[in-house]
């Protein structure tokens, strides 16, 4: 259920099996982007994840992620994000949670993953269990940090 997912940073020391990253990975895929052009590749980070991890602001969330996949290539913003959220959604559906990292050092980014990056995402297995099924929709929505629906739609 989508109103339960959050961003984490603390991760289990589990591998991911191999089927869980291409469901990860293929929902990236599959999301929309402009023209359907898929200006970008995943590049899945391994040897250098240490070096990565010094380029973004939270070393520790790629440090310690069991999978890190960096967004590298030409797509706008908009595209990336729509990318990012479904990897990220299709990951908390496998009961991985995950993290965008911000990007500190572009240009060391860049060479690490032969282009420019445009997203950071790690997941991982949480350190501490999550229980989706533990509330309801409505209840997760309640206990986020977030503005009353009513503040944020108006009819024009």
């Amino acid at each position: 259920m989508i109103a339960s997912k959050r961003d984490e940073r603390a991760y289990a020391d589990t591998p991911l099996a191999d089927e869980v990253v291409r469901r990860i990975l293929d929902a990236g895929r599959l999301s929309g982007s402009s023209q359907n052009k898929q200006r970008w590749e995943f590049v899945l980070v391994t040897d250098a994840r240490s070096r990565l991890a010094d380029a973004v602001y939270a070393p520790e969330n790629v440090r310690t992620a069991a999978l890190v996949v960096a967004i590298v290539g030409d797509a706008g913003a908009f595209d990336v994000g729509r990318c990012s959220q479904n990897m990220m959604l299709a990951a908390w559906d496998q009961g991985v949670v995950s993290c965008p990292n911000g990007t500190r050092d572009t240009d060391a980014a860049a060479a690490i993953c032969g282009g420019e990056v445009r997203m950071i995402l790690s997941f991982g297995y949480p350190a501490r269990p999550r229980d989706p099924a533990s509330r309801t929709p409505d209840e997760w929505s309640a206990r986020a940090n977030r503005r009353p629906l009513d503040e944020l739609v108006r009819t024009v």
